[in-house]
């Protein structure tokens, strides 16, 4: 009894090890490269316009040409630096040679161009629907006399009294 139990705990040992050696973390270079497949450097270019416009509206005192150089060649590589890391925990080396598989292929690549449309439409069709969500929200709060008709809380009855004076504060 007491061998088979030294046999299966020797098993799961092994397996153990055997599961570390397959979720082995990716290098460096790896990480790098599947960066560089999924055209990174680009994505952060067309997150650096869309970051233009939204500065633009935020903040339509500062011009355009301030904000073009938010993630400029420097930016880049320090973003990237910073994200390998991240991949490599997230990730196993046996994942990321998948991904590399992936966006190599023609699916992935129209993933890779395809993906920022279709994520700004998802963004705008989000945005107007929480928008619609949150006015119908406040109007129902409203019917219920939660809210007010400026969408506000009404004042509570005890905010409306005067504050009673604390002893010795001279008030």
């Amino acid at each position: 009894m007491h061998k088979w139990a030294g046999i299966a705990a020797a098993a799961a040992l092994a397996l153990g090890a055997a599961g570390q050696a397959v979720a082995a973390q990716p290098s460096e270079k790896q990480v790098r490269e599947l960066f560089e497949v999924m055209h990174m450097d680009r994505m952060f270019g067309q997150m650096n316009t869309q970051m233009v416009t939204v500065m633009g509206q935020a903040v339509p005192c500062v011009p355009a040409s301030y904000w073009q150089g938010f993630i400029d060649a420097s930016g880049s590589r320090q973003l990237l630096d910073q994200m390998v890391p991240i991949y490599q925990r997230h990730f196993t080396a046996q994942d990321v040679a998948g991904l590399l598989k992936f966006y190599r292929s023609p699916l992935g690549q129209k993933v890779i161009t395809q993906m920022p449309v279709t994520m700004a439409e998802g963004m705008k069709v989000g945005q107007a629907w929480g928008r619609e969500r949150g006015q119908a929200m406040i109007r129902q709060l409203q019917q219920k006399g939660t809210l007010d008709a400026n969408g506000q809380c009404p004042a509570s009855p005890a905010a409306a009294k005067p504050a009673v004076p604390v002893p010795g504060s001279g008030h």
